[in-house]
């Protein structure tokens, strides 16, 4: 890969990140005193678009221990570094924390109930070593050296998207199941896209719809459909604290869950049999934005974020109806008491949260689309206002746009405003 398809500050390693750090965390892993890093290399972890709100290194390390001469590769996450808007947005959130409960509190705990329930799925990556303080640091075993890879360069096929969908479905039922029976165990994960500072009213958000209710207007057959969301701009910033907020400030009959809330193509990566090429797992990835919110949210994120076009328009129904069944199946296997969820009830959760995908249709597909189609860069899709006018001027997205909104309308969505 080329250098420029790397994030700046995925370059350089911080001053801190050097032999002597990395010879405290590995002589802690490995219980051996006399532990010494010999040699030690990096190199970016991630590709542009990979990451927005942390930066990933690849480390080799080369060590002396106890039973002789070592090479490991690791995947080191820390913070942001540079100055700038990303750097304001993230220095004082929680997304450390959270990501460090869950590889050390919540997923090793759920794999336990899986594997009683003999269920081999394996749901994270070991966290070798992690801390807040001076630094926030997760550091993991390297998924690259056991085969596994993101993939880059063309769309998920069904078998991937299926697959992902089985893990996700798996975490969300436990979770459904903590949440009926001891929902304290849940309580710290609360810290979703609301409660990120500034977010849900900084232009990330609230700077698609205008431009997106302009193209509407542009092209004749869309055109009937802007009167419905001028109607939706005059406060879905509200609905949609409403939907993120609503376990914890307004609770409501509906299915509420351990949300991974960056379910998308980057978040994951792939496992193909060496030798056969046949497919053999995935593995989820980010835990940073993890929170108890309803389904909904993970879900109809994913139709922009993991789906590519032709399962948007084709294969929508059939792979949530996949979803649904592998979270039935699990909800069966570990003893739920609950209310089990229905089909019906699953699409009508879907439409109740439906200022959600107004907001992933306006916003988000247009970002997704340039990122993933058109190779653009992130940020400035993200924060120049003139590039991102010119999303909504992609014939793609104009084209998906169409077949979107008339789902949307055969499904009700422009019903009782």
């Amino acid at each position: 890969m080329a250098e420029e398809s790397f994030n700046d500050d995925e370059l350089n390693p911080p001053e801190w990140l050097n032999v002597q750090f990395m010879t405290q965390v590995l002589r802690g892993y490995e219980k051996d005193s006399n532990l010494k890093v010999i040699n030690l290399s990096f190199t970016p972890a991630s590709a542009k678009g990979d990451h927005y709100a942390s930066i990933m290194f690849r480390a080799r390390v080369e060590y002396t221990a106890q039973n002789g001469n070592f090479t490991k590769s690791l995947i080191i996450k820390t913070m942001i570094v540079e100055e700038g808007i990303k750097k304001d947005m993230f220095k004082d959130s929680p997304l450390f924390t959270t990501e460090i409960g869950m590889y050390t509190k919540v997923l090793p705990e759920w794999e336990r109930i899986l594997r009683r329930a003999n269920d081999p799925a394996k749901l994270y990556v070991e966290c070798i070593y992690h801390s807040l303080q001076p630094h926030q640091i997760l550091i993991f075993d390297d998924l690259v050296e056991m085969g596994y890879a993101v993939v880059r360069d063309r769309f998920l096929t069904r078998e991937e998207i299926s697959s992902a969908y089985s893990k996700l479905a798996k975490i969300h039922a436990i979770s459904m199941k903590f949440i009926h029976e001891q929902p304290e165990y849940l309580k710290e994960f609360k810290n979703g896209l609301c409660e990120m500072p500034g977010l849900i009213d900084s232009s990330i958000i609230s700077g698609g719809m205008d431009p997106f209710m302009e193209m509407l207007g542009r092209i004749p057959e869309l055109s009937k459909y802007q009167p419905h969301f001028k109607k939706i701009s005059l406060h879905f910033k509200d609905r949609l604290r409403e939907t993120m907020q609503e376990y914890r400030n307004n609770p409501q009959p509906g299915y509420n869950v351990l949300c991974h809330a960056d379910f998308h193509s980057r978040n994951m990566m792939f496992k193909n049999n060496k030798e056969t090429g046949c497919f053999e797992d995935c593995m989820l990835l980010d835990y940073q934005g993890c929170n108890v919110a309803p389904m909904a949210v993970d879900l109809m994120y994913s139709i922009y974020m993991l789906m590519g076009p032709a399962q948007r328009r084709e294969e929508l129904d059939i792979l949530l109806n996949y979803y649904l069944s592998i979270l039935l199946e699990t909800l069966k296997k570990i003893g739920y008491q609950g209310s089990m969820p229905t089909e019906q009830g699953f699409w009508a959760e879907m439409k109740r949260h439906r200022y959600y995908e107004f907001l992933l249709l306006s916003t988000f597909l247009p970002v997704s689309i340039g990122l993933r189609t058109h190779k653009l860069d992130i940020g400035d899709m993200m924060h120049n206002e003139e590039t991102r006018k010119k999303l909504y001027q992609l014939e793609d997205f104009m084209e998906e746009t169409k077949s979107i909104l008339d789902r949307f309308q055969k499904s009700g969505y422009f019903d009782d405003f």
